[in-house]
């Protein structure tokens, strides 16, 4: 039977260890609006639902109407926790108009990994 060196069995149990933790961080899963989508129905809230129990209370979501070369802060409710822990919902306070706009993201998911995205939707 062959002897394997320490220092290869320790090299190929990181190696086996480091996509798994890779994949525990809390990664954007679905939202509404969804996306790159069109509605022609300013949204009430928005709701994003991430792979992992995220963190509502340390976590931020912004949203910003784009306008060309500027972009405008819209001002929305607190972050709340959704149906389950892996989902937040923020409340807008007044109607969208038709414009592009884009939320921001950062979150801590339950496990202690912080991660952040972004992505745009259009209301007509």
């Amino acid at each position: 039977m062959p002897v394997v060196p320490p220092r290869v069995r320790s090299l190929a149990l990181a190696c086996l260890l480091v996509p798994g933790l890779a994949l525990a961080h809390g990664h954007l899963k679905n939202a509404e609006p969804a996306p790159d989508s069109t509605s022609s129905q300013a949204p009430k809230q928005l709701s994003l639902t991430f792979s992992e129990g995220i963190e509502a209370s340390l976590s931020q979501v912004q949203l910003q109407r784009l306008d060309g070369q500027a972009s405008t802060a819209i001002t929305t409710g607190k972050v709340i926790s959704g149906t389950d822990a892996r989902t937040l919902e923020v409340p807008l306070e007044a109607p969208l108009p038709a414009g592009r706009y884009e939320v921001k993201w950062r979150v801590l998911a339950k496990d202690g990994h912080k991660t952040q995205g972004d992505y745009r939707f259009t209301v007509q």
